[in-house]
C-alpha cells in the first residue's frame, strides 16, 4: 500500500477517534492509512489523561518516527544481533534461542510495522526516512481494524466473549505484549508475586519461565514475556494458555508474536544504553496481516520503563526515564487520591461498570479526593528528560551529551523530593 507523500496539516479535518494520548485521523482518498496525533496529555493507572508535559507531544512522535524507521532497516537489526551476541547478563542458552530463526530474518529483511512517516509541520511532506525539518506530533500509520469483544452477563459477574476474533484478518490482537528484562519495585508481576503463597509462587516462577525467585530491582537471564488484555476496561493478566485462546492468532503465530515482542525489546534496549539508560520492560502491540504480524500502535518513552542509578547519601536509588517518574510522584506526593482510585476498580469488578465512573462519582459526593495537579517544578524536570531524548533521536545530540544532560535532569528529581521532605518516601520505591 502506498503512503500519500503530501498531508498538511491544516486539510485533516475532525478526529475520529479522540483517546488519552492520541487522535486519530482519516486521510481523505485512501481508507489504508490514518494519522496519529501524539497530545501532550499523559494517563496514568488507567484514569485517562490527568497531566501533561509541555512539549511531549512532539517528542514523544518523534521517538516513535524514529525507531519505527529504523526497525524497518536490516541494518539496525543486525547491530541489535550483536548487542544480543554480547549481553552476559542473558544466560548462552538464551542468547542462542533468540539469535536463531527469526532474528536472521529481521538482519536480513528489517520487521514490519505499521508506520509509514512522520508530516513535516510547515510542509506536510511525509517523511519516511530520517527526520523532517520540522517535526510534528503527526505521523502516517497503516490502518487495522479495532474489534473488541463483547460483555456478557453471567449471575452478577461480567465475563468478555473473544469468539469473534479467530478467522479474521487485519486486526489489532487483543493483547499487550511485556517484555520484562528484570523486576522493579513497582512491577505489577512483582506485586502479584509477593501475595502468592510459597507453592504458588514456585508455580508462578513457573508460569512465567525464571529460574529463581523474583527480587526486587533484579535482573534475569531470561527476560519474562507475558501478556494482559487490550480492550476491556482495565488491563488483566494472562497465563499463556489463555492469551493464546482469546488472542485470534494460530500457536505458530501466537509463539512469533512473543519471540518478536523479545526482540523488539531488545532493538529498544540497544539504543537506550547508548544514553547511559538501562531498560527493564516494554509493552508492544501486533496487527495480525495474513501470515505476517506488525508491530503497531504509539510506541515511545510511556510505553516502556528505563532508568538510572544515583547514588544519594550512601543509598542506591533509582530516577526513572519515563512515565513510572510521574506514578511514583502520585503516589508520594497524592496517596489518598490514590487509594480513591483503587478503590473504585475494586467496587467495578462486581458492578459491570467502568471504574472511571465510579471514581469521577464518588469525587462529585465527596467520597473520594479530587483529581491532583502535578506541580510545575516536577513538570519542568520531566519535560527536560524528554526533551533530551527527543534530541539524541532527531541526530541533534550525541549519546554522551545527551548522557549528560539526562543525568542532571535525574540530579534535579532528587533534588525535588528533598525539598519536599519526601526523599525517604521515594526511597522506599526506588532504593536499590
Amino acid at each position: 500500500m502506498v503512503v500519500p507523500n503530501n498531508i498538511p496539516i491544516t486539510n485533516l479535518g475532525t478526529p475520529f477517534y479522540v483517546g488519552s494520548v492520541q487522535r486519530l485521523y482519516g486521510i481523505p482518498g485512501t481508507d489504508s492509512h490514518m494519522v496519529t496525533e501524539t497530545t501532550s496529555a499523559g494517563s496514568v493507572f488507567d484514569v485517562g489523561s490527568i497531566f501533561e508535559v509541555p512539549g511531549s507531544d512532539v517528542a514523544r512522535a518523534v521517538f516513535r518516527h524514529a525507531l519505527y524507521s529504523r526497525m524497518g532497516e536490516a541494518g539496525f537489526w543486525q547491530e541489535v544481533a550483536g548487542s544480543i551476541a554480547e549481553n552476559e547478563t542473558l544466560s548462552p542458552a538464551y542468547r542462542a534461542e533468540l539469535s536463531d530463526g527469526l532474528l536472521p530474518e529481521l538482519c536480513q529483511n528489517g520487521a514490519r510495522t505499521h508506520h509509514g512517516g512522520m508530516i513535516d509541520a510547515e510542509s506536510g511532506n511525509v517523511v519516511t526516512s530520517g527526520v523532517p525539518e520540522t517535526p510534528s506530533r503527526f505521523n502516517v500509520v497503516e490502518r487495522y481494524e479495532i474489534r473488541k469483544p463483547s460483555e456478557v452477563e453471567v449471575l452478577g459477574s461480567w465475563l468478555y466473549d473473544y469468539s469473534g476474533f479467530p478467522g479474521r484478518d487485519r486486526f489489532v490482537v487483543p493483547l499487550e505484549y511485556i517484555v520484562r528484562f528484570g523486576i522493579t519495585g513497582a512491577s505489577s508481576v512483582y506485586r502479584k508475586y509477593l501475595r502468592l503463597s510459597d507453592d504458588q509462587k514456585k508455580s508462578f516462577e513457573s508460569e512465567l519461565g525464571v529460574t529463581k525467585p523474583l527480587q526486587a530491582w533484579q535482573m534475569l537471564d531470561r527476560p519474562i514475556s507475558d501478556c494482559t488484555t487490550k480492550f476491556e476496561p482495565e488491563d488483566r493478566s494472562l497465563s499463556k494458555q489463555e492469551a493464546l485462546t482469546l488472542c485470534g492468532l494460530n500457536g505458530e503465530q501466537y509463539a512469533r508474536s512473543i519471540k518478536l515482542a523479545v526482540l523488539g525489546a531488545c532493538a529498544v534496549k540497544h539504543l537506550l544504553q547508548n544514553l547511559g539508560l538501562l531498560l527493564w520492560d516494554i509493552k508492544w502491540e501486533f496487527a495480525k496481516n495474513g501470515n505476517d504480524l506488525v508491530f503497531v500502535d504509539t510506541i515511545d518513552t510511556d510505553s516502556l520503563r528505563a532508568t538510572r542509578t544515583f547514588n544519594v547519601d550512601g543509598q542506591e536509588l533509582v530516577v526513572h526515564f519515563n512515565k513510572q517518574s510521574i506514578r511514583d510522584y502520585y503516589r508520594i506526593m497524592h496517596s489518598q487520591w490514590l487509594d480513591g482510585v483503587n478503590h473504585a476498580k475494586q467496587l467495578a469488578k462486581s458492578g459491570g461498570i467502568p471504574f472511571t465512573e465510579l471514581l469521577r462519582k464518588g469525587q462529585q459526593e465527596g467520597q473520594y479526593p479530587a483529581t491532583p495537579t502535578v506541580s510545575d517544578e516536577f513538570l519542568s524536570i520531566q519535560t527536560s528528560k524528554i526533551a533530551s531524548i527527543q534530541s539524541y533521536m532527531t541526530g541533534a545530540t550525541g549519546g554522551d551529551e545527551t548522557s549528560a544532560a539526562l543525568e542532571t535532569a535525574g540530579n534535579e528529581e532528587i533534588r525535588f523530593y528533598k525539598s519536599q521532605g519526601l526523599i525517604g518516601e521515594f526511597a522506599k520505591l526506588n532504593r536499590i
